[in-house]
């Protein structure tokens, strides 16, 4: 599969659905749910209102005409309404609580604040402070603890009261820890589909690259063969006519082999096309069929080459073939006439050593111009191996590649 394929497959991981404030993340909540996160302060306001009505209940009735009774309403009217801070402020309002509950405990007409079990949920849910959370919840059972085992009578229904002190505390703290987990796993989703938007990229721009590389030594090496032979069929049209009908034959032979490369290379980007329908790709083996081409135009060759091409990986054989094609390219665009090609290839168990290099006048790549020596040595490089262009010591251009063989073997 192309890294252009692996970029199309990437498919995008499902957003969790997590909780909203007060904890609710199943879809059986989804009525109840919408409504508090929408109003949250509203909600509150709701729920202060349900607990001093059912502190008023729970005391049966105040004499607001003494001073303690007067109190007493106006300290239940604060603790109550406190609660619209509980999601803010969870801490200070549990402690305010605790001490109007104790205070209103003290009064002979009062028992204590409804408004505490609200606020020890919200200490669980709300408190980001795990010690402060236990400690606040800590202090208001031994609250609870005196006032119904030791003050009390210690029964059955006073121990289950006690115990849901700890009992609120605790399903808020795990709706918390819930909504945390929640949240860091729609956190790391959230990141992994950032890295594999960038990943897609990342492939789709190698192999635009790659795509530009070889339509650039498709198009670059068959256009100048085109180019050289029909210059000479122009030349001797009227002197030799049956040379030019042979340059021509090679005008048509190298665009026929341009437009077989070229098509190979389009049917590897179609998708659902199957790798046993497409035509191998050029390597070793084929270089000699390479240099004939090449040699039809007027250039002197001389292939040397040591060791077999059979055990090459297929990028490194495609590599090596693409190197000396675009170097045989540019001897014939840059040159001048009549110049000694010299191909030195060295394969071994390890690596391939190439040498491409000729007697022509000056540098074969002169600076600023095409792509072709940047593609050679992007070649070198993916495949872990480097490239050198540069005069050479006697005149001309060399090329020089060095392309290891253990870490591509495919």
């Amino acid at each position: 599969m192309s890294s252009l394929q692996a970029a199309q497959s990437l498919e995008t991981p499902p957003k969790p659905r997590w909780n909203s404030d007060d904890g609710f993340s199943s879809t059986s909540w989804e009525p109840l749910r919408r409504p508090v996160e929408r109003w949250p302060h509203q909600f509150d306001f709701l729920v202060a209102t349900l607990s001093f009505s059912l502190t008023l209940a729970m005391w049966g009735g105040v004499e607001t005409g003494s001073v303690a009774g007067a109190g007493a309403l106006l300290l239940a009217f604060v603790g109550n309404f406190a609660l619209l801070w509980r999601r803010s402020h969870p801490l200070q309002v549990h402690a305010l609580l605790l001490v109007a509950s104790v205070i209103t405990q003290i009064t002979p007409e009062t028992k204590g604040l409804f408004a505490l079990s609200f606020s020890l949920y919200s200490l669980g849910r709300y408190t980001a402070d795990d010690r402060a959370s236990l400690i606040g919840m800590l202090v208001a059972l031994a609250y609870v603890s005196i006032d119904l085992l030791v003050l009390g009578s210690p029964e059955a229904g006073n121990v289950i009261a006690a115990s849901l002190v700890m009992l609120l505390w605790y399903a808020g703290r795990r709706l918390r820890f819930r909504g945390e987990y929640l949240r860091i796993l729609e956190e790391r989703a959230m990141y992994l589909e950032r890295e594999r938007s960038v990943e897609a990229e990342r492939a789709v721009a190698k192999e635009r690259t790659r795509i530009a590389r070889e339509l650039h030594d498709i198009v670059a090496h068959q256009v100048s063969l085109m180019t050289v032979q029909a210059g000479a069929a122009r030349t001797v049209a009227t002197t030799d006519p049956e040379a030019a009908t042979r340059a021509m034959a090679a005008v048509e032979k190298a665009g026929r082999q341009a437009l077989t490369e070229m098509r190979h290379l389009l049917d590897v980007l179609r998708p659902g096309r199957l790798e046993k329908e497409l035509g191998p790709q050029p390597g070793v083996e084929d270089l000699p069929r390479l240099v004939d081409e090449v040699r039809e135009t007027g250039l002197s060759i001389t292939l040397h080459r040591g060791g077999s091409s059979t055990e090459l990986p297929r990028r490194v054989d495609l590599a090596v073939y693409r190197i000396v094609q675009e170097s045989l390219t540019n001897v014939m665009k840059h040159a001048g006439s009549d110049p000694q090609v010299d191909i030195h290839i060295e394969i071994s168990r390890e690596s391939v050593a190439l040498t491409v290099s000729d007697d022509g006048q000056g540098s074969s790549a002169p600076a600023g111009i095409g792509h072709g020596i940047t593609g050679m040595r992007e070649r070198a490089e993916l495949l872990g191996g480097s490239l050198q262009a540069r005069s050479g010591p006697n005149g001309g251009f060399l090329i020089r590649a060095v392309l290891p063989v253990g870490d591509s073997r495919s």
